[in-house]
């Protein structure tokens, strides 16, 4: 999984409504992270995710995407984690990453606290698998 395809993005209204509605959520500074975890059905595994960065937060545009670009280059090399988890249990998942820190952090940082999101997104699927049970 190298790659950031369309396919991996979270762009209709709907999607975003469910997400926002039906998911949950928690805090990993610097993002506040909305997922839900849903049954794939017939249609392929996915990871999709959707950005928000604040224009309270960041008044210039190019702020806002330096940040945006920082955070989907960590994304793409820390969802395969998330995939692996997604096919083996034959689910999907969308994940919100929204933006709460007030300065750009370097890609290090954005890399260490993506990866950082991603197991605890793994944990709690792992947490709600055991309940279920």
């Amino acid at each position: 999984m190298e790659d950031f395809p369309k396919y991996e993005r979270i762009c209709k209204e709907n999607d975003i409504q469910s997400l926002f509605e039906k998911g949950a959520g928690f805090s990993c500074y610097p993002f506040r992270v909305v997922y839900l975890f849903r049954p794939i059905g017939d249609k392929p595994v996915t990871c999709r995710l959707l950005l928000s960065v604040s224009k309270k937060r960041f008044h210039h545009a190019i702020h806002r995407n330096r940040v945006k670009r920082l955070i989907r280059e960590a994304w793409r090399k820390n969802k395969s984690m998330l995939y692996e988890i997604c096919l083996e249990h034959t689910i999907s998942v969308d994940v919100a990453l929204i933006y709460q820190a007030t300065v750009i952090h370097s890609y290090e940082e954005m890399y260490n606290k993506t990866a950082k999101a991603v197991k605890e997104l793994i944990r709690r699927h792992e947490k709600e698998i055991q309940t279920t049970d």
